[in-house]
């Protein structure tokens, strides 16, 4: 009975002996296993961090470019915003200018007309001018003639007095003395057909008399 016990117990022992043998080579596996499965993974996590790496460079780079890109973006849309604000003080200058231009047309306009009035004006008056002008210098050598004609009258009439005054003195002596008196007063009683008239008086002294008292002085031949 203690021979089979034992032989039991051996083969338990060896059993044992064996499962631990198994064990260990299986926990040797597994601990290589393990092993290399960490070492795969220490180099995927190393791997990993430099990708991490090389993505957090790319992503700071990334990032000042996004930076960089917003302070343009930032800069261009100020940049528009000034843009815009110039277009649209452009866009009022040129309503501005375009409303000046109108109006500068419409003066233009106005003046051209005014221009035209004037110079049709300035046309009719130059015309009347002319004609007052013509007029003028017509009566002017109307004026002349008549001047000349009395100062030729003026010459005659000045001659003629001289002349009646030289007459009158001469009567006026012929009268004051009694001879030449007594011998008129004889023509006259003897002569008493002739009628004295205005006409005989001025007669031969180029003068025509009218019935109102005034004389013309008739141009000698």
């Amino acid at each position: 009975m203690k021979h089979y016990s034992s032989i039991i117990f051996g083969v338990v022992c060896a059993g044992l002996v064996i499962v631990m043998i198994v064990m260990k080579r299986g926990d040797n596996a597994q601990q290589e296993s393990d092993a290399s499965a960490i070492n795969d993974f220490s180099n995927q996590l190393d791997l990993a961090q430099m990708h991490l790496s090389i993505c957090n460079g790319t992503a700071l780079i990334f990032s000042n470019n996004l930076n960089d890109s917003q302070s343009a973006l930032l800069t261009f849309s100020n940049q528009l915003t000034q843009a815009q604000s110039t277009i649209e003080v452009d866009s009022e200058q040129i309503t501005n200018l375009s409303g000046q231009v109108a109006d500068m047309k419409s003066d233009n306009q106005t003046l051209g007309q005014r221009l035209a009035d004037l110079a049709g004006q300035m046309t009719n008056q130059v015309a009347s001018l002319t004609r007052q002008l013509t007029a003028t210098q017509a009566s002017l050598a109307e004026t002349n003639k008549n001047l000349v004609q009395l100062n030729k009258d003026y010459v005659l009439l000045e001659n003629r007095f001289r002349t009646d005054v030289a007459e009158r003195l001469v009567i006026e002596r012929k009268f004051n003395n009694l001879n030449e008196l007594q011998a008129q007063i004889h023509n006259v009683k003897n002569n008493p057909f002739r009628v004295i008239s205005a006409e005989s008086i001025y007669s031969g002294l180029n003068v025509e008399v009218s019935s109102n008292g005034t004389f013309h002085v008739i141009t000698p031949e």
